[in-house]
């Protein structure tokens, strides 16, 4: 009975090992969370401003607050993370495929979120501040090597582009739009400005080939606004695209006397291009559940996540639907005057 007994308890112990081996073993998930939110009108972390404007621009104070979401990614995960979080209403136990391709290594999807970050800090900063008036400008960033227009150096880095044959652009779609409604070999008036004095380019597009006949000036463009002061945006420590619209509202906030917020604390999430376009984003269910703990009262919803959202609301938390930054806009000042604006 005694040696039994050890065999038993030996057997019990070797399993219990073994599924203790299981459940700490790596699978192939990660799990999503409520991550952490900002105040576009406050300070970051480092006590420093996350909008600071440098230069002569007159900013205003808001009784309210206007919040960025976020959604916080576990990487690596075991069986018994995957288990809790399943259990756990406020995680997401998704395939990791979904965040980090096979095709690409965690630094790459890293510096690819990173750039989607910096891209959308300067597309929210030209949609905000054409929507307050400021001028904007189209402005060459890179000349494609052996392109059309790196021929003879005919247009260079830091090139304003203000007019293709004879019609004015101040948008990057306008050169777009402007470039493609002749064939693959137009010969197009470049009108820029260099070093403060205007210029003259005759470029003829050329095509991809390769299938691609659109036609191109071998030009890479950004859509700059002509303010008198800089503003830096200082956050680093999140990546993707989706602050877009949080930060245009929050600039526009800074820049304009009235109060957008009315002095309710309001949360939301948007991608945003430089026309003012809200897009649609990941881990809605996630950046609800900061938004209900943040107490706030309302949450701007991308249109196309509206059903997400709808499906994972907290109770008391309204969901706006957007679709544009006006809409935003006007949103928080039906908010304000105690009218229903937009729902999801």
């Amino acid at each position: 009975m005694q040696r039994r007994g050890i065999t038993v308890l030996v057997g019990a112990v070797v399993v219990l090992l073994l599924t203790l081996g299981v459940m700490v073993a790596p699978v192939p998930y990660v799990v999503l969370q409520p991550g952490p939110t900002w105040d576009t009108l406050g300070d970051s972390n480092d006590g420093e401003p996350v909008l600071e404007f440098d230069g002569e621009a007159e900013l205003s104070d808001s009784a309210g607050e206007l919040h960025l979401t976020t959604v916080s990614v576990q990487p690596s995960v075991n069986l018994l993370d995957a288990i809790y979080a399943w259990f756990d209403g406020d995680d997401a136990v998704v395939p990791e495929e979904l965040v980090y391709p096979p095709e690409q290594s965690r630094e790459e999807v890293e510096q690819r979120n990173a750039e989607q970050f910096t891209r959308s800090q300067s597309d929210a900063e030209v949609a905000a501040l054409s929507y307050l008036g400021y001028p904007s400008r189209v402005l060459v960033v890179t000349v494609v090597a052996d392109g059309p227009a790196a021929q003879a150096g005919l247009l260079s880095a830091g090139d304003v582009l203000t007019s293709v044959n004879g019609t004015e652009i101040t948008e990057a779609d306008q050169l777009r739009e402007l470039v493609t409604a002749q064939p693959a070999g137009a010969t197009l008036t470049i009108e820029y400005v260099r070093d403060g004095e205007p210029g003259t380019a005759e470029v003829t597009t050329a095509s991809l080939g390769n299938g691609d006949d659109t036609p191109r000036l071998g030009v890479e463009v950004a859509e700059e606004v002509d303010a008198p002061f800089e503003l830096t945006i200082g956050l680093e420590r999140i990546g993707g695209p989706s602050a877009g619209l949080m930060f245009a509202l929050g600039i526009i906030d800074k820049l304009d006397p009235e109060d957008l917020t009315g002095g309710e604390i309001i949360a939301g999430t948007g991608t945003i291009d430089g026309a003012g376009n809200v897009g649609a984003i990941g881990g809605v269910p996630q950046k609800l559940v900061a938004a209900g703990e943040l107490g706030a009262v309302a949450f701007l919803v991308p249109a196309a996540n509206c059903a997400e959202a709808v499906a994972n609301a907290p109770a008391g938390l309204m969901l706006v639907r957007v679709e544009t930054l006006v809409d935003a806009v006007d949103a928080l000042a039906a908010l304000r005057a105690d009218r229903d604006p937009a729902a999801c």
